[in-house]
């Protein structure tokens, strides 16, 4: 196989700084062993996340020189909604500062005591903007998806039998919609097939429910059903792109993702009635309905990111770099979610630590050591972000899964860059017996792993 190089050039740089190991202790230790407290100065390789943290291309920047800052109908705004159109097909468009704000407006509008939202698998923000209302959020992933170590082609799959008696026991009534997360971050940047989204669909259409896509990462997700899914493999990445939609009736989704873009987000919606009310909603915490929180140049860099995120060059860089490092961690014996994701790898911090219980967040305890060991910023995605308390028994629940995410911005690193991320983890692996758990000193009570403070046990 040919090498598949970066189907870009670098056109600026940005130096990086470098720390010595007892620095880092000292750094480690000021941040209360949470990489979120961390100065992004102090950081070598930064993979705690791929959110706004992409390279833009010079035609963004041009986009960003060429915005339209009118309050309102700026040209940028249709420039954006003429974008997203053509990829979702949804006939309102609703621009947000990020997708947590889309998540905060459609929640707000259809939530509350008594509601219950199904999904794959929900990620963190969208679990705690359904929680702030009072319903709750329930995750329906295949089974196959909660085995790390079984290879398999699209394991961020729904399970829908699962969906089905779900929505029996909870009653249609209360269930506002159905939601798809493509690619399925928190089950391991998985993709989900096609016909998984036709199967959910006809669910949802049977007892008549919306289906919503958060489409954070709808091209990777796109690209995923091209190479691997019969009868996709000679349709064109945006075709994919606009039939996945085509069977949803609104989506939320972060453009600081698959837009490419270092800020900015939408709500598509098909129910005017619905779009009418949030759009109410938005111009009370957002602002006007044609900037929706973001500057004129935001938008055009969204317009533009949203034509170049599916261009098949890009995505064939993308899936494979990712994968590359995936290979070589596994070759060391490092265990992580097979096959690699888009995104992100996943380390299986369960079988790096089988020794640090759950409730030591053995998650946590390795990525503090990446960054001791290397400069590595990495973020925990198990029982610090998803682990609780239950409120009748004060039994400790685990996350389903204990991993470490190594997010991988776009366009930003070379393969130099990986190969260092993939020497550390190596040695860390190896010094994996001097590692203990870690004990939580404070936390918030919603989205504790962003600020919590620990203590090494």
């Amino acid at each position: 196989m040919k090498t598949i190089i970066e189907p870009f050039k670098i056109k600026s740089v940005e130096p990086i700084k470098f720390t010595t190991r007892e620095e880092r202790k000292a750094i480690l230790k000021k941040a209360g062993y949470n990489p979120f407290m961390i100065h992004g100065d102090d950081v070598l390789i930064d993979l705690l996340t791929d959110s706004g943290t992409s390279a833009m291309s010079s035609r963004q920047w041009a986009g960003i020189m060429d915005g339209d800052e009118s309050y309102a109908g700026s040209k940028s705004y249709f420039r954006f909604e003429a974008a997203v159109k053509k990829i979702t097909g949804h006939e309102f468009i609703i621009p947000t500062h990020q997708g947590r704000a889309a998540e905060k407006i459609i929640f707000s509008i259809t939530g509350g005591e008594g509601k219950f939202y199904p999904n794959n698998t929900h990620f963190d923000t969208t679990r705690a903007n359904i929680e702030f209302t009072g319903a709750e959020a329930f995750d329906l992933l295949n089974e196959i998806g909660k085995h790390p170590e079984i290879k398999a082609d699209f394991k961020g799959n729904m399970d829908v039998e699962a969906l089905e008696k779900f929505i029996k026991e909870r009653g249609k009534e209360n269930i506002p919609f159905v939601m798809i997360t493509v690619t399925n971050n928190s089950g391991g940047g998985q993709p989900v097939s096609m016909q998984n989204i036709k199967d959910v669909k006809s669910v949802c259409k049977k007892y008549d429910l919306p289906l919503f896509l958060d489409a954070c990462r709808f091209a990777e997700n796109a690209y995923f059903i091209k190479i691997r899914e019969k009868g996709y493999e000679n349709k064109s990445v945006l075709e994919i792109c606009q039939e996945m939609f085509s069977y949803s009736d609104g989506a939320t989704m972060s453009a600081k993702k698959d837009a490419l873009v270092n800020i900015g987000g939408f709500l598509s919606l098909n129910n005017e009635e619905i779009a009418t009310k949030c759009r109410n909603l938005l111009i009370v915490t957002e602002g006007f309905p044609t900037y929706g929180g973001l500057a004129g140049r935001d938008l055009e860099a969204v317009a533009q990111g949203l034509e170049e995120v599916v261009e098949e060059s890009y995505l064939q860089y993308r899936i494979r770099s990712t994968a590359y490092l995936g290979e070589k961690l596994v070759a060391n014996g490092i265990p992580i979610i097979e096959p690699p994701g888009g995104h992100a790898i996943y380390i299986d911090a369960k079988r790096f630590l089988p020794d640090v219980p759950a409730h030591q967040y053995p998650g946590q305890a390795i990525a503090c050591d990446l960054y001791l060991e290397g400069g590595i910023r990495a973020c925990e995605i198990g029982s610090v972000m998803f682990g609780r308390i239950d409120k009748l028994t004060s039994d400790f629940i685990p996350a389903m899964m204990e991993l470490v995410r190594l997010a991988i911005p776009r366009r930003v690193y070379t393969q130099s860059h990986i190969d260092y991320v993939a020497e550390v983890c190596i040695e860390s692996f190896k010094n994996r017996s001097k590692m203990k758990g870690m004990e939580i000193t404070y936390e918030a009570p919603m989205l504790r792993h962003f600020t919590a403070q620990f203590k090494p046990l």
